[in-house]
């Protein structure tokens, strides 16, 4: 074990034993995230589900089944990127983390960024879209658009959940990927151009938290 794989040990203890906001009392739980300490590609989502908090690892319910199928889609194992969220724990009932339990948890996500140093990440959902680029970033106006940050390059992508919701999106959502593919392959020309019904419907506020 090298000292870059022993630090980042370090922090997800940390994260699994914090009691710095109050997401701790009703987490079973924290999930710290998990993939390789050197990782190319990181994906980060908002925060844990149900399932997550009752496993202890990042996007194992329906939307991280639809995750890995989008990576095999563009030749990758699920074993091969970094995944982990905005917040560590749960939010009761889902709800969408506050702006305090989001800044409280970013220092963690901070740490994870430096020390796996990827060259790839990919933002799902509005929450971490904001958090990694600014407030006037969403998904739903910027997915599928790559912006260089330091030597970094950010993918907003809208969340995998969002087309748990509207099925409409999974086409959105599988082009997103091939981008993802071809910016991993360092192929010089990108076309960013999305289908037509790249737009949510925005009938729930399930969908809404996603978009």
């Amino acid at each position: 074990m090298n000292s870059l794989s022993s630090e980042l040990q370090l922090i997800h203890s940390e994260i699994r034993e914090c009691t710095k906001c109050e997401l701790h009392k009703s987490r079973t739980k924290a999930v710290p995230g998990e993939g390789p300490y050197d990782a190319k590609i990181m994906f980060v989502g908002e925060g844990p589900g149900q399932n997550e908090d009752e496993q202890g690892r990042p996007f194992v319910g329906a939307a991280g089944k639809f995750l890995t199928e989008l990576l095999e889609s563009i030749g990758l194992k699920r074993s091969e990127v970094f995944i982990t969220n905005i917040v560590k724990c749960r939010p009761p009932n889902n709800r969408a983390p506050r702006k305090s339990e989001m800044e409280t948890c970013n220092p963690y996500l901070e740490s994870q960024i430096r020390l796996i140093n990827p060259r790839i990440i990919c933002a799902l959902g509005t929450p971490a879209i904001t958090t990694l680029i600014g407030d006037e970033y969403s998904a739903s106006r910027f997915h599928g658009k790559p912006l260089t940050k330091g030597e970094v390059t950010i993918l907003p992508m809208y969340h995998p959940a969002a087309a748990l919701y509207d099925a409409s999106l999974k086409e959105t959502i599988s082009h997103d990927f091939k981008i993802l593919k071809q910016l991993s392959e360092n192929r010089e020309t990108l076309n960013p151009s999305t289908p037509k019904n790249s737009e949510p419907s925005g009938k729930t506020q399930t969908l809404e938290k996603w978009a």
